[in-house]
């Protein structure tokens, strides 16, 4: 899966997550470590990216615009993971959510909870 990852979270997790065979990037990969949400959801979209972030923000754009892309992926409890747990529950996970992925969706993984939104968001 194709994955962009929001500034929140460790560009650390680049090199695992393509370990468990995924084509991820960063956005300081792109120069743009300072982008504005609407940004870094442009990016997404034009790249064919699905969006992993700890920003609950995206949520709220997609809603608003009634986006039916890019996907987000809402990584929640992200304080005192150490990065290695982090991709493992993404990667592990996103197994579990790809076609929704692919469809179009908001997912929201939890600590021990997974929630799926299609989009758009009405």
């Amino acid at each position: 899966m194709k994955l962009l990852l929001d500034n929140n979270l460790s560009p650390k997790l680049v090199s695992l997550l393509a370990d468990a065979g995924h084509d991820v990037t960063h956005v300081r990969d792109h120069g743009m470590a300072s982008a504005d949400d609407s940004s870094v959801l442009a990016l997404a979209t034009e790249t064919s990216r699905v969006l992993v972030s700890a920003d609950t923000d995206f949520g709220t754009l997609l809603a608003r615009t009634h986006a039916t892309s890019p996907s987000f992926v809402l990584v929640r409890r992200v304080v005192g993971r150490r990065v290695p747990e982090l991709a493992a529950v993404i990667a592990d996970n996103l197994l579990m959510v790809e076609d929704d992925l692919e469809a179009g969706a908001v997912v929201v993984l939890g600590n021990e909870s997974l929630r799926i939104r299609r989009l758009p968001i009405p």
